[in-house]
């Protein structure tokens, strides 16, 4: 039997419990469940969205940090003579 008018789908529940994990894990103690699951889906989202903008920053900061810059040919090599100097 498929689900009637009322009631969501079980993708559709996933999804939400997971945005409310993800605002409750990763809002840093700002949150508690209850209070996220009983917020308006409009705020819900928001909130979900901040958090993401926030963490996907911080990642490109870390990235960018973190990779290796291009090696130039910045470094001169010092010249040596074999010969000794009179």
């Amino acid at each position: 039997m498929g689900s009637g008018f009322f009631g969501l789908t079980f993708q559709h529940r996933t999804l939400i419990f997971s945005q409310i994990h993800d605002i409750v894990f990763y809002g840093n103690g700002g949150y508690d469940w209850n209070t996220v699951y009983n917020m308006p889906i409009w705020l819900r989202k928001f909130t979900f969205n901040k958090l993401r903008a926030h963490f996907e920053k911080q990642q490109e900061e870390m990235d960018k940090v973190n990779t290796p810059k291009k090696k130039e040919n910045s470094i001169k090599r010092p010249t040596f003579t074999t010969k000794a100097s009179k």
